[in-house]
């Protein structure tokens, strides 16, 4: 019966499935990296505030190397988690974003144009704010305008059944795009001066991968081979080196093209593109992000840098806690004002606004940013103070509003 039906309608049914296995796949994994994270985050502040402190900045400065042909690469351990290990979390980012693109919540303008206007709004709006209370330190504008998903949906399914599983797919869908943004802001406003020889060299490289993809090359460990090469060049060019895993993760292959139900779901089970996503999730979830928490939200609580750097820290806390909500809400109501786009039926504005303030949990990207934004190392010990700071608020009024508007519906249905 399968085979009689036509192959779009064939695709849509798998879509579905397939969307609906990974959004409960995905919401899962992010649930217990969101409590992972949560714990490492604590261990990280306690021992950096603690006799361990000397110990614990020491190992994180150690230099490891290694050399390749005439050049050698050195960095320190914290450098090789946010260089190295960050590659490997930004092509997972990047495999999530194309499926999406492809066969997911962003495969057609109709599903994606609201989430995208969403985020959009909450990229905008939290960096007009930041540049509004603080024009001294432009630089800073990168670090309000970040989502962590994990930390996110971890919050969200703390509340269980009281949030219903639209909320959830509106909030990972707005937190994918969102990432793209923050992507697209650190390739282009928080790049060091570049070098021409190895930009030719990073673009050589990625024209063999492109023809890798052209010629339908399906094994992956060709393409990973060839990344490293990517990922050398792109840190010696003076982009920011984790773009790589973003740039890698665009050229493998999604490669769908079956005609019955049971053919494509073989495929997808051999998909290059969901066998890698597959196969680095887990491992970017559970071991790159809580090392890179470990090694970058351990701050020293020297509330002296804070007063010192008011302003930077006040522009990030009301850009997280205040320009979230508004720009997601501003944005996505004048859209279906519009008729740009056109609101989820089963999602109302309230849980919009709710799911707002949970996106003013910036943590991981923020941090990530904040060391990209400023070098002075009391500066970024005071961002982070306010990245904390903001995440607990926002975390804390984004789940108040859940509560409150899953009681007043159960009070509605029992009337």
């Amino acid at each position: 019966m399968a085979n009689l039906l036509p192959r779009k309608y064939l695709r849509t049914i798998v879509n579905i499935k397939n969307q609906y296995k990974f959004i409960t796949s995905f919401i899962s994994t992010a649930t217990l990296s969101g409590f992972k994270l949560f714990l490492v985050t604590v261990l990280a502040v306690y021992i950096a505030n603690s006799t361990f402190a000397p110990q614990y900045f020491e190992i994180l400065e150690t230099h490891f190397s290694f050399s390749f042909g005439t050049h050698t690469f050195s960095m320190s351990l914290q450098h090789w988690i946010n260089d190295v290990l960050m590659a490997i979390f930004f092509l997972v980012v990047g495999l999530e974003i194309k499926r999406d693109m492809l066969i997911g919540e962003l495969s057609s303008l109709k599903k994606a144009s609201f989430p995208i206007i969403a985020a959009l709004g909450g990229m905008i709006v939290p960096a007009l704010v930041y540049l509004f209370i603080d024009q001294s330190h432009p630089t800073g504008f990168g670090v309000p305008m970040a989502t962590d998903i994990a930390f996110a949906l971890g919050i969200l399914m703390l509340l269980g059944k009281r949030v219903s599983l639209s909320i959830k797919v509106f909030l990972v869908t707005l937190a994918v795009v969102d990432d793209l943004g923050a992507i697209l802001v650190v390739a282009i406003f928080y790049t060091n001066e570049l070098h021409y020889d190895f930009l030719i060299y990073s673009a050589l490289t990625y024209f063999v991968l492109m023809l890798f993809n052209y010629f339908n090359l399906t094994r992956v460990m060709p393409y990973l081979f060839v990344g490293i090469f990517l990922w050398i060049f792109v840190h010696s060019s003076g982009i920011h080196s984790t773009i790589a895993g973003i740039l890698l993760a665009f050229v493998i292959p999604l490669k769908a093209n079956k005609t019955s139900v049971e053919e494509i779901e073989e495929h997808n089970s051999k998909s290059p593109l969901l066998k890698l996503e597959h196969a680095l999730h887990n491992f970017s979830a559970f071991l790159i992000m809580p090392l890179f928490a470990f090694a970058n939200a351990g701050v020293a609580l020297e509330f002296e840098s804070v007063i010192e750097n008011s302003t930077i820290v006040l522009g990030v806390f009301f850009g997280l806690v205040i320009g979230k909500p508004i720009g997601i809400l501003l944005f996505t109501y004048l859209a279906t004002l519009f008729k740009i786009s056109e609101k989820p039926s089963n999602v109302s504005w309230r849980e919009i606004v709710a799911v707002g303030f949970l996106a003013g949990i910036g943590f991981t990207m923020s941090i990530f940013i904040s060391h990209l934004a400023f070098s002075d190392p009391h500066v970024v010990s005071a961002v982070k103070i306010a990245v904390f700071a903001s995440s607990i608020t926002a975390a804390v009024i984004g789940v108040c509003l859940l509560l409150f508007l899953s009681r007043k519906n159960s009070d509605i249905k029992e009337e």
